[in-house]
């Protein structure tokens, strides 16, 4: 068997994907489950983190987001699955397999069943936004009936998760685009019953830079501000500084401030935040909250397993209800893997890619 890996030689030098032959499955652990793999989604690999956590190695394996079915064989005290289940899950960071293998080990706690009408691709492609989407507007916002929530780069596979999620539990959902088709694809999402309103109150079109984006949420909500903040990265300079394709659409953490309501909650992807003390008075005075989302919280903290897999469970019955429909691209076969991860690596994919088996 091959499995895809990512080689990095040196700090700085541009990864390469290499695929390496397999000879056969480390030994069996207790709760190990063998999984054939179906579907495995790609996501950017964070070095860095992985060299903070001191799991950085010479190959990397490639590919966490599975979805497959349970292999007969000595499964030594699963409690959970049986032969001939189809699961789920997210493998931890720690983790030796890589997902883009046609066989791996998974402890079972890492896993849960996929729904039956819910197809292999689309469990794969959105288990990790579910699992964002959670974690952001749940455990670190309490979305609620009647907020206001400002989903920045709504089109992106977690924005739109993120959007559906919002909208669900009743809020009032705004979303910022950073292209005409974004802005298209963005008013055209409705929820999964019926011809109604769109899941998206207001689409903010960045593309052009001549629209304010804290402007017109302001405007949106009656001077009030959102309730909550979720963004795709934010500028920590001004706009001379920071002059990449990428970060002309991102809002000034300064807008961001200024269109959070009274007891607003500002969740970033920003790792490397910088608020000065005018910025911190701002919050101050708001009674604000800033949190981050780190999408590897579940791996590296204490919080309760049983809490991680009752998120994961919930994200396939919403996606077996179409509560939840992912931004997917068309299935990619085993052998275009290594051009596909490359294009995710240098962030230039727009949609979720997913290898099929």
């Amino acid at each position: 068997m091959k499995a895809l890996y990512c080689q990095q030689n040196s700090p700085g030098e541009e990864m390469t994907f290499v695929f390496q032959e397999r000879e056969d499955l480390p030994p069996t652990r207790d709760n190990d489950v063998k999984v054939q793999v179906r579907a495995c989604a790609l996501s950017w690999i964070d070095t860095k983190l992985l060299s903070e956590i001191k799991l950085e190695k010479e190959l990397l394996p490639v590919g966490r987001e599975i979805s497959g079915v349970v292999l007969e064989g000595k499964l030594i005290k699963v409690t959970f699955f049986q032969p001939g289940d189809e699961v789920v899950g997210i493998l931890p960071l720690d983790s030796e397999e890589s997902g883009l293998c046609e066989v791996i080990l998974v402890h079972e706690h890492y896993l849960v069943r996929k729904p039956e009408k819910v197809c292999w691709v689309e469990a794969a492609g959105t288990v990790r936004d579910g699992v964002r989407a959670y974690t952001a507007l749940h455990y670190l916002s309490q979305v609620s009936p009647g907020k206001t929530v400002l989903v920045m780069d709504g089109a992106s596979p977690f924005g739109t998760i993120a959007i559906q999620l919002a909208q669900h539990r009743g809020a009032k959902v705004i979303s910022t685009a950073y292209s005409l088709e974004d802005k298209q694809y963005l008013e055209r999402l409705r929820p999964p019953v019926g011809i109604r309103q769109p899941l998206v109150a207001r689409v903010i079109d960045v593309s052009n830079g001549k629209t304010d984006a804290a402007e017109s949420c302001l405007e949106e909500t009656g001077g009030l501000g959102v309730d909550i903040v979720l963004d795709a990265g934010v500028k920590l300079y001004s706009a001379e500084d920071e002059s990449t394709s990428k970060s002309q659409f991102l809002p000034h953490k300064h807008d961001i401030i200024t269109l959070l309501g009274v007891g607003g909650h500002w969740i970033t992807t920003e790792k490397n935040l910088q608020l000065d003390p005018p910025d911190s008075r701002s919050l101050f005075l708001k009674g604000a909250t800033v949190s981050f989302l780190n999408d590897e919280i579940w791996n590296l903290s204490n919080i309760q397993q049983g809490k991680y897999l009752s998120i994961l469970e919930d994200v396939m019955e919403k996606l077996s209800s179409s509560i939840f429909r992912p931004q997917l691209d068309e299935p990619i076969p085993l052998y275009e893997a290594k051009v596909s991860m490359e294009i995710v690596q240098k962030n230039q994919a727009r949609k979720r890619q997913v290898i099929q088996f």
